[in-house]
């Protein structure tokens, strides 16, 4: 279980729950030092064109923090693997290779307590000269566990302590279950000796730009309002240089990435182009190659058990029954790349090789169904009155649809959705907060499960009760960590779902069409008005559910939360179970909640002209920027 580096080798704000182990562990290291003037990429000397290589692609705005929900973009993805140290990255094959640029070894020393020692490499430090070490790991590990609206943070929670040694280069983990996935930790590492005292902290970190860099390229000028990053060969990166002197990243919509292609100004393109778009791509004819990259994000339908008005299961099943998900995925992806990536699994994205269909294979959410939710509503108390649904107080049915900021394609398909629920009679809002402050304050507050004025779920914060999010789900290459950071209860509540063994059920799943599925307990949702399992979390403290008090603390984006369910979550996580049994009972259970109906995986199109050379899809969910150092401009 060790990966070693080969000598020689050439070469990449509301919850807080601070882990005492984590920072007694620190507390040993003395900081880094740290060099007060960063040292600048040197320019070409005078006379002397800078080779680079020009990239046009679809936004270039923040932030740019690879770790935050709020930040999930192309340029994000593509700036981490420019800027960032990661311990292990993906290899051609899409499998966890340690990153010898970075590290010495990664291994495994003990089963009991599980632990992992990690050696960095001497001389791996930051563009301002403070080493790369484990006050970095610790500072990550921190605020994966504590932070709302991080991506893929169920691997940090098992993290009981970190210890230092060998002056800070030796990185010792230890884990509170066996986490087979420990791979996945520790990607895009973060100078924590810039960012523990930094002002706005976590939730303003990487907003605008990167305070220092630890891999082979530098941020030489980020210019929003021109739509330009240009980045520059970092002179203090201690492994192979990058082969070109600057790469340049430009803001172009559609028909411009097509212009730039066809005058040879951009080497490529990348974005989620519509269909009409990568057509006129193709027509560029065969000096242009063009890919699909998969990203590693699901687009969600998010309908939140802790909700103002989705508490109710029966309502809440109503609802996703009068949600048209084939317009919804038609609106968001513009017959793209994305298209062809419809996500019918509740943790498998469509780009895995084993992922399969698992979606109920008749009814919603697979087909609309508008009578089904009217009986529902009906059961639920509702009545349909001069055109919307009230109930027994003469109050109306509604909700709100959250998306992120301007982000698309997410703002579309919420606008979309909120009109198709007006148009069946449902009072539904639309609203775009800032994304950062979506996922870190909106979906993340504390909610008094009974504070409303009509005793209904209600935010604690002030905030704006959020019914139904349109958002990215983070998808990890361990499909265990995927589903538990995205389906798993608050912490101190997963202690009353231990020992709750997950079942044997066989999985039943094959790779036919959507919908075409031979697990029959998904064949169509039971009845809500069968209300013994709690969507939202059941027992806890402080972090979790108060009981004396009704606050739920959201744990994840939906604040669901099921016994059963974190049962066979846990024992994937830890590898107690396999992954294809876990995913047996975890699949059916949510898709019944009716509390997550993933639309697609997002997905860009890559168009490479001949003017590049060495640009090429990349490893899975991981893009083409992986490779950049080993980009070369090519006679065109």
């Amino acid at each position: 279980m060790r990966a070693s580096r080969g000598r020689g080798r050439p070469w990449t704000a509301v919850l807080v729950l601070v882990l005492a182990g984590v920072l007694t562990a620190c507390s040993n290291t003395p900081p880094p030092p740290v060099v007060t003037s960063p040292v600048s990429p040197s320019a070409p000397l005078p006379g002397e064109t800078p080779s680079q290589i020009v990239a046009a692609v679809d936004d270039i705005v923040g932030g740019y923090n690879p770790h935050s929900l709020a930040d999930a973009s192309t340029v994000t993805t593509a700036l981490s693997q420019l800027l960032l140290p990661s311990v292990f990255r993906p290899d051609v094959e899409g499998e966890l290779t340690l990153d010898d640029s970075l590290m010495t070894s990664a291994e495994v020393t003990s089963e009991d307590p599980f632990t992992v020692e990690y050696r960095i490499r001497p001389e791996a430090s930051w563009s301002d000269g403070a080493p790369i070490a484990v006050e970095d790991f610790s500072y990550l590990a921190e605020a994966m566990k504590s932070q709302p609206g991080v991506a893929n943070s169920a691997g940090y929670e098992l993290i009981s302590s970190i210890e230092p040694g060998e002056g800070g280069k030796l990185v010792r983990v230890i884990f509170s279950k066996p986490y087979p996935g420990w791979k996945t930790l520790f990607s895009n590492l973060l100078p924590a000796h810039v960012f523990k005292d930094a002002p706005g902290g976590w939730p303003a970190a990487l907003a605008d730009n990167f305070p220092a860099y630890g891999g082979p390229f530098a941020i030489k000028k980020i210019d929003t309002a021109r739509g330009e990053i240009i980045l520059e060969r970092n002179e203090r990166y201690w492994e192979k240089p990058a082969a070109v002197d600057r790469i340049v990243l430009q803001r172009s919509e559609g028909p411009g990435m097509v212009s730039a292609l066809r005058s040879g100004s951009a080497q490529f393109t990348l974005g989620g182009v519509s269909g009409d778009t990568r057509a006129l791509l193709a027509d560029l004819g065969d000096e242009v190659a063009l890919h699909a990259v998969p990203q590693p994000y699901v687009v969600d339908v998010v309908l939140r058990p802790v909700g103002p008005a989705l508490a109710d299961d029966t309502v809440r099943e109503a609802i996703a029954a009068l949600i048209d998900r084939n317009a919804l995925i038609e609106e968001g992806t513009k017959g793209g790349d994305s298209a062809d990536l419809r996500a019918s699994a509740q943790v498998l994205p469509p780009s895995s090789d084993k992922y399969a269909h698992t979606i109920p294979g008749s009814g919603p959410p697979l087909e609309r169904d508008a009578r089904r939710a009217y009986r529902l509503l009906a059961e639920a108390g509702y009545e349909r009155k001069a055109g919307s649904w009230v109930d027994e107080e003469g109050r109306a049915l509604s909700l709100v649809v959250a998306s992120p900021g301007q982000k698309q394609p997410y703002g579309r398909i919420a606008e979309a959705l909120t009109e198709q629920l007006i148009a069946e009679g449902i009072e539904a809002t639309a609203v775009q907060p800032p994304a950062r402050e979506l996922f870190g304050s909106a979906l993340a507050a504390p909610v008094d499960l009974d504070g409303g004025a009509a005793g209904e779920p209600a935010p604690t914060n002030g905030q704006v009760g959020i019914d139904i999010a349109v958002i990215p789900r983070a998808v990890s290459v361990d499909p265990a960590t995927t589903a538990a950071s995205w389906f798993s209860c608050p912490a101190a509540a997963q202690d009353d779902a231990a020992g709750d063994g997950a079942g044997d059920t066989e999985d039943g799943k094959d790779g036919g069409d959507e919908g075409d599925t031979g697990n029959d307990s998904g064949s169509s949702s039971s009845s809500a008005s069968d209300s013994s399992k709690s969507s939202t979390a059941p027992t806890g403290d402080a972090g979790a559910n108060t009981p004396d008090t009704g606050l739920v603390v959201p744990a994840n984006p939906a604040g669901f939360c099921d016994p059963e369910v974190q049962s066979a979550l846990d024992a994937a996580l830890t590898g107690e179970t396999p992954l294809k049994q876990s995913l047996a009972e975890v699949e059916p259970e949510v898709w019944d909640q009716n509390v997550s109906i993933p639309l697609f995986q997002l997905a860009d199109t890559l168009a490479v002209g001949s003017g590049a050379s060495g640009v090429t899809p990349g490893p899975a969910l991981t893009g083409p920027f992986s490779s950049a150092v080993n980009w070369t401009r090519a006679p065109r």
